[in-house]
């Protein structure tokens, strides 16, 4: 099969068009097709993007599971507790983003989420792989999301801080995000246990590509292990600001029916939440679980 195939941003991303995943694939993903976009979204690094895919959501499951097992297959983990209202109702793999709410006055999905930098699923011991996001509906202006090249950032440092870096680890922790991003009535108390809080090298190494990233983010990293928090505070607040200089960034405007894949073990991301709830929004996405961080 033939498809356009342009780069996003200079030596990060990918974007495709003129391909249709669910077409004449018996409500399943072709095998082949699947296999080589994973090969392109590596090479990519972990960055792709597909336009006009108008997949089902047991499309969009079967192409995710091309990457990898997804929280909340069976015999999988599924996402912390306090997410499970935002889970589709069918399908336990797909974890929902909108702003509108349904018939009864529930939400059809997770309204405001990840509106800040972060990784998905950091705090658990093997955090997300890749996030595969559908934009079902998306507003006219507004609602982009921006991706950030940790990869990128790792490699521009001084060979100093690198040095510095190298033997550091930091904890993730589901707490710092619920503290301000989820209102108290929806917080599980159970999310704030050991399940939800991990300890990961501050630098990483991508097990398919060799390539190192940094792995911290300010929505879930709470402080580096072993250093005073005046210090752990310094140290993290560098890094913040320097992993989301412009020339580490790509922005993406959403269009309807876009697909998009990033790899969570070398990319933060930011959902930029200015629009309003006249533009609805709609997205379903499926989350591989990744291998515990070296």
């Amino acid at each position: 099969m033939t498809y356009d195939l342009q780069p996003l941003a200079p030596g990060f991303g990918a974007e495709i068009s003129g391909i249709d995943l669910g077409a004449d694939a018996g409500g399943n993903v072709a095998g082949d097709l699947a296999g080589e976009l994973v090969n392109v979204w590596r090479d990519a690094g972990g960055m792709l993007v597909i336009h006009d895919q108008d997949l089902t959501s047991e499309q969009h499951i079967a192409f995710s599971r091309h990457f990898g097992p997804l929280f909340g297959d069976p015999n999988e983990v599924p996402l912390q507790d306090t997410v499970s209202r935002y889970i589709h109702p069918d399908f336990p793999e797909i974890y929902r983003v909108s702003n509108q709410v349904d018939a009864d006055g529930e939400p059809r999905g997770r309204k405001g989420a990840g509106t800040y930098w972060h990784s998905d699923v950091s705090f658990r011991d093997q955090p997300a792989q890749a996030s595969i996001l559908h934009g079902k509906q998306v507003p006219r202006t507004g609602g982009d999301t921006i991706f950030a090249n940790q990869a990128a950032a790792y490699e521009a440092l001084s060979d100093a801080m690198k040095t510095l870096l190298a033997p550091l680890h930091a904890w993730h922790d589901f707490e710092v995000a619920a503290r301000t991003q989820y209102a108290k009535p929806v917080v599980v108390e159970g999310d704030m246990a050991g399940a939800n809080r991990a300890l990961h090298p501050i630098v990483r190494t991508h097990p398919e590509t060799g390539r190192k990233s940094l792995f911290v983010n300010p929505g879930f990293t709470s402080h580096i292990d072993g250093f005073a928090a005046d210090e752990s505070a310094a140290i993290l607040g560098f890094l913040y600001d320097y992993c989301i200089r412009p020339e580490f960034l790509y922005r993406h405007r959403w269009r309807e029916k876009d697909l998009v894949i990033w790899d969570n073990r070398a990319i933060m991301h930011f959902a930029v939440m200015n629009y309003t709830d006249d533009e609805p929004r709609y997205m379903e996405r499926c989350t591989v679980i990744g291998e515990q961080p070296v």
